[in-house]
């Protein structure tokens, strides 16, 4: 018996040698590259999800050739979120332009391990009735549709992101950060084709709930300040949201704890690329959950 007990052990201290050694190999790796490669590589590795990386930032943002395109956006999605780790404020603008019912939609919160916000549009080939508006299956912007986006995410007043960009789905994320939605107001800003557009975007805004004194609108273009979601929660879903909270705290704990010898995202997502693939995988899993019936 205390033989094989010093057979287990040796083995045990065989693979907890060979796992430092390979650790010390990966980081001696990451840490040979220049920045450029490290960037260049991690949007390669991104770009399949449909993401780049922003250096200057330390954050992830959406592509304009993502898959993601190919798919469309409904409001069971929203609904749908809490399933996957996501605890989300949620902003549906539902308003008709040009013979075409469209939705610009505001999100902000927790993705799993990831503090970040987005702005989408999409849009019907014809008018909707309100009472359709939650089980219609928008499409996504076309390039023609595509606006000026913008918007900046701060998180308990520091700011975290600043992007903009002519887009269709505008996004910022920023991994192993972790934040109640409440947490997070992000002040956004679109730029439409005309000012008619700009116009029945803002009288929307108000009629979800937004104060009108807290939108500007200056000829074509509309910025205001996304602080709260305009929907109640019940008991049973309260309690869900702490759940998957504090699962995402714990995870975004351990992110940290294991990427613990870099500061960088980039450097903390080739450190997981090189050692622990299934993890890398997992993380940029970002919003693809609606690949199964739409998407965002």
């Amino acid at each position: 018996m205390y033989f094989f007990s010093g057979i287990v052990l040796l083995i045990l201290l065989f693979f907890l040698c060979l796992s430092f050694w390979r650790r010390k190999k990966v980081i001696e790796k990451i840490c040979c590259m220049s920045a450029k490669q490290k960037c260049h590589l991690l949007d390669e590795l991104l770009e399949p999800f449909g993401f780049r990386y922003i250096a200057a930032q330390d954050i992830f943002t959406s592509r304009i050739d993502a898959m993601q395109r190919n798919f469309g956006y409904c409001s069971f999605y929203d609904r749908s979120a809490l399933a996957v780790h996501m605890v989300l404020d949620c902003l549906p603008v539902y308003f008709n332009y040009n013979g075409r019912t469209w939705l610009i939609e505001f999100w902000k919160g927790q993705y799993g391990i990831n503090t970040g916000g987005e702005i989408g549009i999409y849009y019907a080939d014809r008018i909707i009735p309100e009472q359709e508006w939650s089980h219609t299956l928008f499409q996504c912007a076309e390039d023609d549709d595509m606006v000026g986006l913008s918007f900046n995410l701060f998180r308990n007043g520091m700011e975290i992101a600043d992007v903009r960009e002519k887009h269709w789905w505008l996004t910022a994320f920023s991994v192993g950060r972790f934040s109640n939605p409440a947490d997070l107001y992000m002040y956004a800003g679109i730029t439409f084709p005309d000012n008619a557009m700009a116009e029945a975007f803002a009288k929307a805004l108000v009629n979800t709930g937004c104060c009108r004194n807290d939108i500007c609108l200056c000829h074509n273009s509309v910025t205001f300040c996304f602080t709260k979601a305009f929907t109640k929660d019940n008991c049973l879903r309260r309690l869900r949201i702490r759940l998957v909270q504090g699962i995402n705290h714990f995870l975004c704990k351990m992110y940290l704890f294991i990427t613990r010898p870099f500061c960088l995202s980039s450097d903390k997502i080739l450190y997981l690329y090189y050692s622990l693939p299934f993890v890398f995988r997992r993380i940029l899993r970002i919003r693809r959950y609606k690949k199964k019936g739409g998407r965002k």
